[in-house]
């Protein structure tokens, strides 16, 4: 690599400070090849944590504690639902996945057995009244 650099300044017993010109600067391109450092080369990783979208099942559980609230798990599916919110706020997502996954279980049951009993509730008056007909 040749560089040719020629500067012209003004001399130091001047009241000015040293003006440096540069009148001419060449650079040459190496050839590709292998490569002048042989040190290994670096490198640098950075991990991103992303927003895990980790369920807390608030809105089904809000859902469940209005029309479905058989025995009341619709309201503890709730109660844990934000628990677990709370829990993924705070930064301990293995409590907030706990506290989810008791809410989904939750959700479940009072899902499941509103089902049922809203079928009871509309069979038995109908197989009652086809009775006494």
């Amino acid at each position: 690599m040749n560089h040719t650099i020629q500067t012209f300044f003004t001399p130091t017993n001047t009241d000015h400070p040293p003006n440096y010109e540069t009148l001419k600067e060449e650079h040459e391109v190496p050839a590709l090849g292998a490569p002048h450092n042989l040190a290994s080369p670096t490198s640098t990783v950075i991990h991103i944590l992303s927003e895990t979208s980790m369920l807390d099942h608030v809105v089904w559980s809000l859902f469940n504690t209005f029309f479905m609230n058989s025995c009341c798990l619709g309201f503890t599916a709730f109660a844990y639902s934000v628990m677990s919110r709370d829990r993924k706020i705070v930064g301990d997502l293995t409590g907030a996945q706990a506290y989810a996954s008791t809410a989904k279980c939750l959700n479940v049951w009072a899902l499941t057995l509103g089902i049922i009993m809203t079928i009871l509730l509309i069979t038995i008056p109908v197989l009652i009244l086809q009775v006494y007909r």
